[in-house]
């Protein structure tokens, strides 16, 4: 027999992080539905959190929400140890943020647990900050900027005379995108519109004819066929906890000497070090980086060359973006509990599979929770 919920008999939502700040009619509604758990900082670091869980504390709960992505995750990677000692009957976890390689999404599915990012919730954010890094590495405004902030004359003024020879517009170039999602697809859309770039994408699923129409996109099945053919390659595709880089030095000689880089994706997705040796040979004329593979730690080799520019993993930081992550991570929690579909599943796909290897009930197996499977 499943155990109660609640001794009220209500559904009960782990809520990790700051207090709701922009939608506070959204967590009225939920509280006067729902019992809130809402656990100190302190509890959610790792140590804390896993004794917590192990002992029972916060009783069973159905629903784990983390509204804001800056607090809610001290606790670090939702790995197997974490996830297997989530109650049985958790059905939802929800969080800000679009990217999920923090989280193993598989081993959630295996346990019944339905996965909910932020998703459509930074895009526009993501979007504008993507137009700024491709304007940045075609008409090289790291370069610039660095020659006016050093208030030297004579910087301001070889800046002035030098850089249109190296500069050029990003109209007629095409932009290889690899990974046409939400974000990846408005991102082509501003660049369509706004700087009449050509579109190619790389993605494991085609988009409509209709779809690739409004931005004259070219698929391309085979991403090595569209990197031979890319002025400026961007990632916007997902990465997975633990999975291994995308642009790698092999990947890098595909494209044409002189193109162009820009991630707004996730800093695991590149070989730094490849990465740099590239723009060192003058293989890659510049990149533009708002994600790094160590955060908050910046490349070493990178982070003095004029041809790359970087930003905070800002892409997604905006009121926009933090209002909606908000209000995304209690509706999907809402939903879900009601009994409706989730607004941005992400593992959903995942959850028959993983239940028939070895997942039964909403928890593991013994064997599995053990390391024997």
């Amino acid at each position: 027999m499943s155990p109660s919920p609640s001794p009220s008999g209500r559904s009960r939502i782990l809520f990790l992080g700051d207090d709701i700040k922009y939608n506070p009619r959204i967590y009225e509604r939920l509280t006067s539905h729902f019992d809130i758990i809402h656990p100190s900082p302190a509890d959610l670091q790792r140590p804390a959190f896993l004794q917590h869980l192990r002992d029972g504390s916060w009783g069973h709960f159905q629903a784990i929400m983390r509204p804001s992505w800056h607090t809610g995750g001290e606790m670090g990677n939702w790995d197997k140890e974490l996830i297997q000692l989530l109650p049985p009957g958790v059905k939802v976890y929800a969080s800000a943020g679009a990217g999920y390689d923090w989280v193993d999404v598989h081993c959630l599915a295996g346990n019944g647990i339905l996965y909910c990012n932020g998703a459509g919730a930074s895009t526009e954010a993501v979007g504008d900050m993507a137009l700024w890094h491709i304007i940045s590495v075609f008409r090289n405004m790291t370069r610039s900027f660095l020659a006016a902030q050093s208030t030297d004359p004579e910087q301001f003024l070889s800046a002035h005379h030098d850089l249109p020879a190296m500069s050029y517009n990003p109209r007629d170039h095409t932009l290889g995108i690899v990974g046409l999602g939400n974000i990846g697809y408005a991102i082509a859309v501003k660049a369509f519109a706004a700087f009449g770039m050509r579109i190619l994408y790389h993605d494991i699923v085609r988009k409509s004819p209709e779809r690739e129409a409004v931005i004259k996109a070219e698929f391309f099945p085979e991403i090595g066929s569209m990197l031979r053919k890319t002025d400026c390659l961007l990632l916007a595709a997902p990465s997975t906890l633990g999975g291994r880089p995308f642009l790698t030095s092999e990947v890098i000689a595909q494209l044409p000497r002189g193109s162009r880089f820009v991630n707004i994706a996730r800093g695991s997705l590149v070989d730094e070090d490849a990465l740099a040796d590239a723009l060192e040979s003058g293989h890659l004329a510049a990149a533009g980086l708002d994600v790094h593979a160590s955060e908050p730690h910046v490349n070493a080799r990178m982070v003095n060359m004029a041809n790359v520019t970087m930003t905070c993993h800002t892409g997604g930081g905006a009121v926009e973006t933090k209002t909606g992550f908000e209000r995304l991570a209690m509706e999907n929690v809402e939903r879900v509990l009601n009994g409706q579909e989730a607004l941005t599943a992400v593992n959903k796909h995942l959850m028959k599979e993983g239940m028939a290897n070895g997942y039964m009930n909403g928890h593991a197996t013994s064997g599995e929770r053990n390391g024997i499977v």
